[in-house]
């Protein structure tokens, strides 16, 4: 099966920045879309930002213009940088993938989360 391993969590002060990585590994033909979402607690989980294998990125409103996704093919990892992080960034950030599989199949995978924490 695949796996997404999430990693570069941590504690940050107001302004500062974080780098989130996301590697998918395992036995897969492609990945289409990746993507990030997060969740605070008592609130549901929401899109982050997106980037396709093809085309422009989506991102949320509240993050628009501070975090910037990208993805590096040849390490099937996705990334995300947080600049200018806010207490209200705080959640914990899961990556996703949309993965091809080698047996035709096309399955959405979810990473097991890492938590960014924000303090003012």
């Amino acid at each position: 099966q695949v796996q997404l391993v999430e990693s570069g969590g941590g504690l940050v002060q107001a302004g500062g920045s974080l780098r989130l990585s996301c590697a998918a590994s395992g036995s897969f033909f492609s990945i289409n879309g990746m993507g990030w979402y997060r969740q605070a607690p008592g609130k549901q989980r929401e899109l982050v930002a997106v980037i396709p294998s093809v085309g422009s990125t989506n991102y949320a409103d509240s993050v628009k213009g501070r975090f910037t996704i990208s993805r590096d093919n040849a390490k099937n990892t996705v990334y995300l940088q947080m600049n200018s992080l806010k207490p209200e960034d705080t959640a914990v950030y899961y990556c996703n993938a949309d993965i091809k599989g080698r047996g035709w199949s096309r399955s959405i995978y979810w990473g097991q989360g890492t938590q960014v924490t924000v303090s003012s």
